[in-house]
């Protein structure tokens, strides 16, 4: 599309408010808006207790972003907005007319039940405003209010619109910008864009035709407002400030959605042209969707309310010639929902070096089901390979021209594949000199082959085969390989088979060197490659035996073979090993013997307490004394067993560690027994 200037205003509001844009630039990069878009924009507006965002200008931009979005807040908090605007509208004559409109357009989208009767008020309030002021803004918001009021089905009409209207265009400038009043030095983008609403607001209010001849000069102020618009390198377009304090300085993205806001709603109530280059509509398109997911509520605000574009892709860009696969086509808005009832042709076929393969328009069918456009890609006659498919659309429904506009084309890239027919394949052995072929061999490259042949220094392999297309067409791999491997010293040699040749040549007399005199057998493989060929393989075709000259002293020695570094954790060779012969032991009975003579010590030990007189005379007869004598004896006996159980199975460090605990016990204990015993024996020789 080169310009918009043969569309009516109408066409020309939709493609910058709905911008159906069917062009490849934001096609290509646009997909609907996320669930990331809906989470950002609950959390960037927050409600508060009383059910409001804020103020009531954020509050109703909230409320509208929900709407678009398709979030769904909770009915009480949608009554608490609801209140909070009825209680402002109903407190008309105390209310500034930038309050009263924005609660008239909160009552707007959220439905909100409001007495006739506080309307009626609230006009009559608004258009006293309009009388006493010479603001932009307080005309703005008046008109405005005015507008949201009579949308809501009440009869509310501006007797005197022409003076309103004549009052909005005399704050206008040359260049297309506003000033905010009459003592205002400085003009202002931002200001256009009300200005603009406003005067659309002016026109559906008015009780009769405002003058023709002075919608046209708003239509030529529009134009020159775009002179001024700015643009990136990518061909992004937006508006910005020029001359304003930092005060009223709005940033691009508050600036270009008052613009598009302003242009749209003029366009919509202005019969006739309006002279706007295509590019520059798509720039701000792409502006918009450029932003992302927005920073603040404002910038949120502004991207969803004023683009809603439809986008046009292919779920699937790769397409099997083999499989008969369908061209498959998705139009929906950028928010993820469906598009109207539409038709969508394709126009033109382009090859990979921009060639026309068709210009015969078809129409793709429609799946209800699948909400998908398809059409089947064998009457296209293409094969395989890049292509880029040119679509159109076009609405089905008269009344929808009103709500979506499908200006342009859209272009698309495709991938083709399929079954590559080989045929014609041989392979023999010629001489170096008269190209005279010794031998050839027919091969089937569909599977391995086991072709056997011999050659000398002096002679060439020759190798040659067909590739074609679905269609018949003489189809270039983008890799073709040979491979020679060296049956004993496993060198490899690739050699890279130039796609376009129908034949291939290995001479081996200036490849001596290379093959590192390396006489002997080789294996041979073929492998073809290419990302449309559905059938690329790799076959083993024979083996060739070659008889190359000795090799001189100073001749390069073949490479190494690289060791597989996994090769180490391998199974180990099996370790064959046999144990010596256990040594001769003595008779058990001489083993019983000595057995009994280790016993003897203890034997004697108790004899000797027998010898002695030990007895039991002193043993303390008091519970505590008693208790500690008792536990000094039995950590003794323990300590005993510990020693036969070191014997029988326990090893050294389990033992001292059992005896460490063992003797702190003992030490414990045995101290508190000898103690008694000694002030017993103390008291005794006392006595």
């Amino acid at each position: 599309m080169a310009a918009a200037g043969g569309l009516p205003a109408s066409a020309t509001l939709l493609l910058l408010v709905i911008a159906a844009v069917a062009v490849a630039p934001l096609a290509s990069a646009v997909r609907p808006v996320s669930d990331a878009h809906r989470s950002a924009a609950a959390e960037l507006f927050a409600a508060s207790p009383d059910g409001s965002f804020g103020d009531l200008e954020t509050t109703y931009e909230a409320v509208r972003t929900f709407q678009i979005l398709g979030v769904e807040k909770d009915k009480g908090l949608i009554g608490k907005a609801c209140k909070f605007a009825a209680e402002k509208l109903a407190s008309s004559s105390s209310s500034p007319a930038k309050d009263l409109f924005h609660a008239a357009r909160i009552s707007g989208v959220l439905k909100c039940s409001v007495d006739s009767g506080v309307y009626d008020d609230v006009a009559t309030r608004l258009k006293a405003v309009i009388k006493d002021t010479n603001s932009l803004l307080e005309l703005y918001y008046s008109v405005g209010g005015l507008l949201s009021i009579k949308e809501q089905g009440h009869n509310v009409v501006l007797p005197d619109a022409d003076n309103t209207f004549h009052a909005i265009k005399a704050l206008s400038q040359s260049d297309g910008r506003w000033r905010y009043d009459t003592n205002s030095a400085e003009s202002s983008t931002f200001a256009a864009g009300i200005a603009l609403e406003a005067l659309s607001a002016v026109i559906s209010l008015a009780d009769s035709e405002v003058d023709s001849s002075m919608i046209a000069v708003v239509k030529n102020d529009i134009v020159k407002l775009f002179d001024t618009i700015k643009s990136y390198d990518d061909g992004t377009f937006y508006f910005d400030e020029k001359h304003v304090d930092a005060a009223e300085y709005k940033g691009p993205i508050t600036t270009s959605a008052s613009v598009v806001r302003g242009v749209t709603s003029f366009a919509a109530v202005a019969s006739g042209k309006l002279n706007i280059p295509g590019e520059k509509i798509l720039g701000l398109a792409k502006f918009f969707l450029g932003i992302g997911l927005p920073g603040s509520a404002k910038d949120c605000f502004n991207q969803i309310e004023v683009f809603v574009p439809l986008v046009l892709s292919l779920p699937s860009k790769v397409f099997s010639l083999t499989s008969k696969d369908q061209l498959k086509v998705e139009v929906t808005t950028v928010f993820g929902s469906a598009a109207p009832p539409l038709r969508v042709n394709l126009v033109q076929v382009l090859g990979s070096d921009s060639k026309v393969i068709t210009t015969e328009t078809k129409e793709l069918q429609f799946d209800l089901d699948n909400n998908v456009h398809y059409l089947d890609l064998a009457p296209l006659k293409i094969d395989v390979g890049k292509y880029s498919l040119v679509f159109e659309i076009s609405l089905q429904e008269q009344e929808h021209e009103t709500i979506y506009a499908t200006g342009g084309t859209n272009t698309e890239a495709i991938f083709v594949t399929g079954l590559i027919k080989v045929d014609k394949a041989e392979i023999g052995i010629s001489d170096n000199d008269a190209g005279t072929v010794e031998s050839v061999q027919k091969i089937d490259l569909q599977k391995d082959t086991s072709v056997s042949l011999s050659a000398n220094h002096l002679q060439k392999l020759r190798l040659s085969f067909q590739l074609s297309t679905p269609l018949g067409k003489t189809f270039k791999p983008h890799q073709v390989f040979l491979k020679l491997k060296h049956d004993e010293s496993k060198v490899e040699h690739l050699f890279v088979v130039p796609g376009s040749a129908s034949q291939f040549k290995i001479d081996f007399l200036g490849l001596v060197e290379k093959f590192y005199y390396l006489s002997g057998r080789y294996d041979l493989e073929l492998a073809v490659g290419d990302a449309a060929m559905e059938n690329s393989f790799l076959r083993a075709l024979g083996h060739i035996e070659l008889d190359l000259p000795e090799a001189p002293e100073k001749a390069p020695k073949p490479p190494a073979q690289a060791v597989d570094p996994f090769s180490k954790f391998g199974p180990k060779k099996e370790i064959s090993h046999i144990f010596r012969s256990p040594e001769k032991r003595p008779p058990k009975e001489l083993s019983f013997a000595f057995t009994g003579l280790t016993l003897l010590p203890i034997v004697g030990f108790l004899i000797g307490l027998m010898r002695l007189g030990v007895n039991l005379k002193n043993f303390p007869s008091l519970p505590a004394p008693a208790a500690f004598a008792s536990l000094f004896h039995a950590g003794i006996g323990a300590v005993l067993l510990l020693y036969v159980l070191f014997w029988i199975k326990l090893d050294l460090f389990t033992t001292l560690k059992y005896l460490s605990f063992l003797g702190v016990f003992l030490v414990f204990v045995g101290h508190r027994a000898l103690s008694y015993l000694s002030s017993t024996s103390a008291k005794q020789k006392t006595a």
